[in-house]
């Protein structure tokens, strides 16, 4: 192939620094007989934007760190196309995300496990949480590490509504819960978040920046992988473009697919694994038939109850705030504390929507800002808000090739609200939101309500809003689902079904979303893999009692 180079051989090759394979990269370089050559489209992770907590939103939309991802259009929401912002630097999407450290429910790895996919059950996994975890609260606690390269912490100066937040929720008979993370998710409270020293904390800073001196490890930047290179069934390196060559590394034993739930089936396709027709249609040479590649997209999608004030108490700019947001940036500036030490949205709440539930199904976030979206990213103005998450949907939709082009985006499909049972849950928050604005907790802010606005009311007016304004909350997952049956993309070892040192290790692999933030658990997933990957057996069990 004309300006092919060769960059040479390595033990494994991991495609993609975000979450999963920053994790990879220093689990499999601890060894240093192991060679590892890590491989990133994007650049390193310098703009100022990942850093600074408080900046989360002008990250997810900064050009030069993100791929731009959009949907087709959503015929459940009025044709609308909805942002899927995936990070495209060291970190990945872990450098852009809203720093929230959640993993679910319980009960969510018991579903993996008992769908066949031995070795994923919560007290097997509890395991990897714990070895990846420096939480800073939370002393002595069982369900929480110490010592692990990924720093959690509580916000100390919560927003002043945050506290109105709570306290609605109490007088409307929740049941508060300080730590998401323990035996049971349900309830409302403050969250807590992946930030250290007031800066970001993600991955990249966590697990790669500290080992990126061992001689044993290469990172590439900037290097679009192509596709995956095979023989006989074999993945034995990779392809990629990188200052307009073409160039290949080879891979001793394996290679390690790090993508993401939108960028690991897409490079899978490129290398002839999956649909075999789709990929024939493309002119693409079908190496293995897994018609599953790409298949079971889906995301957790919210809708939202705005409220405006010129009640100053909520983050935001405004003449009246100008002298406290000057104080604000002096104090990030000399001591990396206040509001811009923050990741904005604080606290929050899981709850079950009917009765006889195993788990919550909504996540319920307060906003303590106004959400201007003719400003976006600058929160111009007063209010807040509260977005209501589906944890659970039923739809399901693909990610397909739109050309044997690496450089083109791929379609992205989540057939959002396809599922008609998906709206219930969302009509049910939205009601709930209006009763917690309603609360005397709220009565002094003086708000009123912007969206979806007093004049809609009903059931069928807010079906109508919930299509108007739905979207994801940029958490794919499944597109290689992990499984036993026929339609699985991955092993539960996650190796990919019919071909020979091949992984993928991200979010793609969930069977199903955890209901909660997604990050820890790739994290996790990371740990886990990184230990099989290795030849290590797993780590021991731990059980402990799931009643409150």
């Amino acid at each position: 192939m004309p300006n092919q180079e060769n960059e040479g051989s390595f033990d494994y090759v991991i495609v993609g620094a975000g979450t999963a394979g920053c994790v990879l990269a220093n689990r499999l370089s601890e060894d240093r007989a192991n060679r590892v050559c890590l491989i990133e489209a994007g650049p390193k992770d310098s703009h100022p934007f990942i850093h600074v907590p408080a900046l989360v939103a002008a990250a997810m939309v900064k050009p030069s760190i993100v791929w731009g991802y959009w949907t087709v259009p959503q015929q459940n929401l009025n044709g609308r196309k909805v942002p899927i912002p995936r990070g495209r630097v060291i970190g990945g999407t872990s450098s852009i995300n809203g720093m929230v450290y959640m993993r679910g429910n319980p009960r969510d790895y018991d579903d993996w496990a008992a769908a066949g996919n031995r070795g994923w059950s919560y007290s097997e996994v509890l395991p990897y949480f714990l070895r990846s975890e420096n939480n800073e609260a939370f002393d002595g606690s069982p369900y929480h590490g110490k010592g692990g390269p990924m720093n959690v912490k509580s916000i100390k100066r919560p927003n002043r509504l945050n506290a109105a937040f709570l306290e609605a929720m109490k007088s409307l008979g929740f049941r508060r819960n300080d730590d998401f993370n323990g035996p049971d998710n349900e309830g409302y409270g403050l969250r807590q978040g992946t930030i250290r020293g007031g800066y970001r904390e993600s991955e990249a800073t966590a697990y790669l920046k500290p080992v990126m001196s061992r001689p044993n490890l290469k990172v590439l930047t900037e290097a679009l992988v192509t596709r995956v290179v095979m023989e006989n069934r074999r993945a034995t390196g990779v392809e990629f473009q990188q200052g307009g060559k073409t160039r290949r590394v080879a891979a001793r034993r394996e290679v390690i697919v790090s993508g993401g739930s939108i960028g690991s089936p897409q490079i899978l396709m490129l290398s002839g694994i999956g649909d075999g027709v789709a990929l024939q249609a493309l002119g693409i040479s079908v190496t293995h038939h897994l018609p599953g590649v790409g298949a079971n997209l889906h995301d957790h999608v919210a809708t939202s109850v705005q409220m405006v004030t010129s009640n100053s108490t909520s983050y935001g700019i405004s003449l009246k705030a100008l002298p406290r947001g000057a104080s604000n940036i002096f104090q990030y500036l000399l001591l990396r504390q206040g509001p811009f030490s923050s990741n904005v949205f604080e606290s929050n709440a899981f709850l079950k929507t009917t009765e006889g539930l195993d788990r919550p199904n909504t996540q319920v976030v307060f906003q303590p800002a106004r959400r201007n979206q003719s400003t976006f990213p600058l929160p111009l103005g007063h209010g807040f808000a509260i977005s209501v998450v589906l944890l659970f949907p039923k739809s399901r939709g693909r990610v397909a090739l739109a050309s044997p082009d690496p450089g083109t985006a791929p379609i992205i499909d989540p057939s959002i609200l396809s599922a008609p049972e998906d709206f219930e849950p969302l009509l049910w928050g939205l009601k709930l939101a209006r009763r917690i604005f309603a609360t005397p907790a709220f009565a002094p802010y003086k708000a009123t309500e912007f969206l979806p606005g007093p004049a809609v009311e009903g059931d069928d007016a807010l079906r109508e809003y919930i299509r108007k304004t739905t979207a994801t909350v940029y958490h794919p997952a499944g597109t290689c689902r992990m499984g036993v049956d026929d339609a699985a993309v991955v092993t539960p070892e996650l190796k990919v079904r019919g071909i020979d040192g091949l992984r993928v290790v991200d979010a793609s692999i969930f069977p199903r979303l955890m209901g909660g933030n997604p990050n820890a658990p790739v994290v996790m997933i990371a740990e886990k893999a990184s230990d099989m990957i290795a030849g290590r057996p797993p780590l021991a069990p731990v059980t402990l009692p799931r009643d409150r």
